[in-house]
Formats: C-alpha cells, structure tokens, sequence
C-alpha cells in the first residue's frame, strides 16, 4: 500500500494503546491510515512492522503511554525507529496522556529523571515532535529535546460544565501544583477559586491538609489533570466537605484509573465525574469529552504548516 504524501495529507499510523481514539482522528481530520502489524516474539518483546509506503512522508503517530506504561512507550519507541528506517521524512508523535510524568526532578539522591529519560528515549528513536495534551507539569515542555506541543483540555470541558448549570459554583484545585489550571477555569466560568493544601507523605499518597477560600454552601468542582489512585480527589472532596461544601463534583483530563481509584472517589461523596477519553476504559459510570476533535484540529494544523 503506498500513502499519499501532499503537502496538505495525513499520514496517521496508530499504536496498540488507543486504537478507537485513532480511528475517530483519522475520520475528523481525513488523514490516511498506516498499516502496521504489532505483535510479540516468543519471548515477549514487542514486535513491529509497518505495511505502508512511507517514504517521504510527514507521519504522525498516535499511542499514549497509559497502562501498562512500559510497554507503550518501547512500542512507540519502536514505531518511530522502524517509521525512520522506512524513509518518513518527519515524525511526529502524538501522546495524549505522557506517562512518566510524575517523577520529573530528584528530590532525593538515587532517584531517576524518569520523564527526561523518555523524553531521550524517544528523541533517540527518532521522533521529531511531540504533542502532548495537559502534561502532570507545564515545566515538563524542558525536557523534550524536540519541538513540543502541548494542548489544553479547557475548550472540550467548558461546554460540558455549563451544561450542568451547577448552581453557586466555586472551582478548586486539589493541590497548589494545579492552581494554574484551576485558575483558568475559574476565570472562564467566572466563579470563585479555591485551592486545597496537600501533603504527599508517600509515593501515591495525598493528604488533605486544609482548605484555602470560602466554600462553605457552594458547589465545588475540583480540577485536576489526572486521577490515578483517586487518593488526591477523595481527599480533597472530604475536605471540602468538611469545610461546608453543598457537594462535590469532580474534572480530570485523563481517567488513568488504578484499581480501586473509582471506588475511592465514589466512597468521598463526589457527584458528577468529568473526564476525557485520552486513555481508554474509563468505567461507563463517568462523564467523558472525546478530545478526537481537538488532535484533529491540532493535525491538520501541523500538516498544513508543514
């Protein structure tokens, strides 16, 4: 098969991680789909190969590094290694939820860099650009050695919470590390802002320390960019709880899920469940925005100023 290479064309070849989330970019943003077989040896390695004709082209590969992550992100380490291999004069991956996001800076002596260190390791393989959508830290743009593009979820999230016509809203913000993005919110909604003081003892582990602003008989949204162990959002919802709130609703950009993370979040009396469908999964009980059309936006955008 070989793929149109115009200099208005997509070439889009889709990982193992999201391949619904590909296909609904392919059909939004007209892009034509790359074949590609990936499998496993015997022994369990991951074993790729790409069926198209992609020489020349300006190729953009869609795999975010969800669960389990090391596996997605060799995958996609190896997709642009053999997409380089097979001639693609660009590449471009587009990694709605980036993995390995947490650890960014030592805090103590024998730690790793973990999201400088896949950050190389797709540079490494030949990845010329990198589009991310809410990285767990804007500061994180640093430590990709590529031209990098990050999205915001605001304008796929707004609409929805309006729709809700939640009444007397204040927007808070589970820790002081997301203020920016409650902020943002905040100001576009034109409501209130609060924040909730938190304390990480441990790897995975949040505890609410107190609430900052008057929430008492308002109706709280927190915003956060994730939800992994759910810990983070059903502390701060009891906290907010604790300090008046009417009640509790919660947005997060990518619903990574661990086990027990809905039950967590469910069990701290948290109402309606916002999220989008970076990663997929997320159980049918939670409210999700499909960001398909902002990454085909976003293509389209690229391709043409190719």
């Amino acid at each position: 098969m070989t793929i149109a290479h115009d200099h208005v064309g997509i070439a889009l070849l889709a990982g193992n991680a999201h391949p619904e989330l590909a296909e609904a970019v392919a059909r939004l943003c007209g892009a034509t789909r790359v074949p590609v077989s990936i499998g496993a040896f015997a022994d369990g390695e991951t074993r790729i190969r790409i069926d198209g004709d992609i020489a020349g082209a300006d190729l953009y590969i869609l795999q975010p590094t969800s669960a389990p992550t090391n596996e997605r992100l060799m995958t996609l380490a190896l997709l642009a290694d053999a997409a380089r291999g097979a001639g693609a004069a660009r590449i471009t991956a587009v990694v709605p939820y980036f993995g390995y996001a947490r650890q960014d800076v030592r805090k103590t002596p024998g730690e790793p860099r973990s999201a400088r260190l896949a950050a190389r390791l797709l540079a490494d393989a030949g990845i010329d650009r990198l589009v991310a959508l809410e990285l767990h830290s804007p500061a994180l743009e640093s430590a990709f050695d590529m031209t990098f593009v990050h999205l915001e979820a605001d304008e796929l999230m707004l609409p929805a919470v309006r729709g809700w016509e939640v009444p007397a809203l204040t927007i808070v913000s589970p820790d002081a590390g997301g203020l920016k993005r409650a902020q943002r919110y905040a100001i576009a909604l034109a409501v209130p802002l609060g924040v909730v003081a938190k304390t990480r003892p441990a790897p995975d582990v949040a505890v609410a320390a107190g609430v900052l602003g008057d929430v008492r008989g308002r109706s709280c949204l927190i915003v956060d960019d994730m939800a992994s162990t759910g810990g983070t959002i059903a502390g701060a919802a009891q906290a907010l709880l604790a300090a008046g709130a009417r009640e509790v609703h919660a947005l997060f950009v990518h619903a990574v899920m661990a086990p027990g993370a809905l039950e967590r979040i469910r069990a701290a009396s948290v109402g309606r469940i916002l999220t989008t469908d970076s990663v997929p999964g997320a159980a049918p009980t939670i409210e999700r925005v499909s960001i398909a059309p902002l990454l085909a936006r976003t293509l389209g955008r690229l391709a043409r100023a190719a």
